[in-house]
């Protein structure tokens, strides 16, 4: 299964920011962060790094990818993969539309040397 229930895809993409909940590895303690979340009409969830690789839940989530996402009271379990070049443009295009109010945060998404760090998130 790639994509999320139509019920939690829509739950994330409707909200403005989520919780993304990561650790350092198994057992060690959680750390959470606010993200922007994007998904596709597929169910396909992306999240990028606006710090890029320096992101502490990033960093976390490249080395330990299982983790959640907090959308109000419900924690949806996660694991997280690097998107292909498909996803990183599937990503960008939704963050223009989700947040294009947001200009200057908007543009500090979209900056070429944080693409990469677009990780796609898959349902555990």
């Amino acid at each position: 299964m790639s994509g999320f229930d139509p019920e939690d895809a829509a739950l994330m993409r409707q909200a403005p920011t989520v919780v993304i909940e990561t650790s350092a590895g198994p057992g060690e303690p959680a750390h959470q962060a606010i993200v922007w979340i994007v998904v596709d009409a597929d169910g396909r969830a992306f999240v990028r790094s606006w710090l890029g690789r320096r992101g502490r839940w990033y960093r976390e989530l490249v080395a330990n990818p299982d983790g959640g996402v907090q959308v109000g009271h419900r924690r949806i379990a996660i694991r997280a993969k690097h998107a292909d070049p498909a996803g990183i443009e599937t990503c960008s295009r939704l963050l223009q539309v989700k947040h294009s109010s947001a200009k200057g945060s908007l543009l500090s998404m979209l900056r070429d040397e944080i693409l990469d760090t677009t990780l796609e998130l898959e349902p555990r």
